[in-house]
């Protein structure tokens, strides 16, 4: 069972002191997971443990080349049985990062002209953009709270029938936290004609996933999930769908390993995923997810989601009773259990960029703040009129960033613990009466606000 702060000790650099303003200095509390989460120390053992016998993979006949191709092929199978993928129609194919994935299936995917691809305005960026390139890409809306208008998504489903070919949508919202329902909307898609394809970048790391077999109706299609928010941050994404997808025509990247014979007229490409993986891949990557899967595994997805769901709840409870303070998405403690741990908040009219700022350099505590790669979502979510944003638009192409809309956001992991929470909030009640230092300046360009009187000298703590 996951106890509060029983899996501290298992976590890289938790509580690292790091440097306040006055000159002291404290430890670092890291709310920053849904961005990326520190390395388990399990997993960097079995990357020590790996690296003595690592050696690149196929085609080499010495002992650590096979050994590391082993490891490298036995890792992929431990992926695949994660997401419940391995279906011999599937193929596991990896990446560099989810966006890399992502952008990997828009072009390989058969789009024809006038093809359609449903997204949602929730969406990621790196679940919009790469769609614009291939297809004619139509949003479903999202409800005043920041839910996926379902009416919407029905009617959009219905009128643009016949040229849908793809719905690609988030399992959770890195923005709200909300989770979506995918397998009621994958068997929506299916009876519609389309593919399901599911970002599970963010949904991951916190619940179990389950593609499904391609006769359910409700099944996934396609999926995406990287191992930097896996406790696995070594370079790793995961793109996993319909073999018969890549089986045919060219691979997106060509070079070394994707072929099985070059002359000098032609390429005969090889087998997958190979064929889909042009180069030397991320060896120690792939090893490192596997490591974190097993301590998944060890753990329990029980003990994960109940320890993430006190730590929200008591989160937005309290930060709720803070005066001043706005909270995004939903902010009933009593329902933390349907949402993720990311808590997306503001203090009155304070910028968000100053807030953030502040809990990092007097209180240590990491956030992000903007609108975390999701322009269209905060803006709904924060109800930003039409005229201000094309305002605001015309601001940032001036290089001024100063307006921007945007919340802050504290996400949690499984190493979390009730007294950060406390600190947090201790911290953004502080803030919300005034209590913070004066002599903060704002950099108009980056939108980030800064202090002359603080030298951050990076070298001396990390020497490179």
């Amino acid at each position: 069972m996951v106890q509060d702060g029983s899996l501290r000790h298992l976590v890289v650099g938790v509580e690292e002191p790091v440097p306040v303003l006055g000159g002291g200095m404290r430890p670092y509390v890291n709310f920053d997971n849904a961005a990326s989460t520190p390395a388990l120390r399990p997993v960097l053992e079995k990357v020590n443990e790996f690296l003595k016998w690592y050696s690149n993979v196929h085609r080499g006949t010495g002992f650590k080349s096979k050994l590391s191709s082993w490891a490298f092929d036995r890792s992929r199978e431990k992926i695949a049985e994660f997401v419940k993928g391995n279906e011999p129609e599937r193929v596991v194919i990896f990446a560099k990062n989810t966006t890399e994935a992502i952008n990997h299936l828009a072009h390989r995917f058969p789009f024809r002209k006038g093809d359609v691809v449903l997204t949602t305005v929730m969406e990621h960026h790196s679940n919009e953009l790469p769609w614009r390139r291939v297809a004619e890409v139509v949003h479903i809306g999202v409800l005043a709270d920041g839910r996926v208008d379902e009416d919407d998504f029905r009617r959009k489903l219905n009128d643009y029938r016949g040229r849908v070919k793809m719905v690609a949508i988030t399992g959770a919202s890195n923005v709200t936290g909300y989770i979506n329902p995918i397998h009621r909307w994958g068997a929506w898609v299916h009876e519609a004609g389309a593919k399901f394809f599911v970002d599970a970048a963010q949904l991951a790391p916190h619940r179990p996933v389950d593609m499904r077999t391609p006769s359910d109706p409700g099944h996934i299609d396609y999926l995406a999930f990287s191992a930097h928010k896996m406790y696995a941050p070594y370079g790793l994404g995961v793109l996993v769908g319909e073999r018969g997808t890549f089986e045919s025509g060219d691979p997106d990247m060509v070079g070394g390993g994707t072929v099985d014979i070059v002359n000098l007229e032609n390429a005969y490409w090889t087998d997958l995923p190979d064929k889909e993986e042009a180069g030397t891949p991320d060896i120690v990557g792939a090893v490192a997810l596997a490591a974190a899967i097993t301590f998944f595994e060890e753990i329990g997805w029980d003990a994960i989601i109940r320890h993430e769901t006190e730590l929200t709840a008591y989160a937005l409870e309290r930060l709720g009773r803070i005066p001043g303070v706005t909270l995004y998405g939903d902010t009933d403690p009593a329902r933390a259990g349907e949402r993720l741990g990311v808590v997306s908040f503001n203090i009155g009219n304070l910028s968000h960029a100053l807030t953030a700022s502040i809990l990092s350099s007097e209180w240590a505590i990491g956030t992000r703040n903007g609108c975390f790669c999701a322009h269209p979502y905060v803006k709904a979510i924060m109800h930003v009129d039409e005229v201000f944003a094309r305002k605001m638009e015309e601001e940032i192409l001036q290089r001024d960033r100063s307006h921007l809309p945007g919340t802050v956001r504290a996400s949690f992991g499984i190493y979390n613990t009730r007294q950060e929470v406390d600190q947090l909030c201790e911290a953004v009640r502080a803030i919300a009466a005034g209590s913070y230092r004066p002599g903060y300046k704002l950099d108009k360009e980056r939108g980030e606000y800064y202090r002359d009187d603080v030298e951050e000298r990076y070298a001396s703590y990390f020497p490179l």
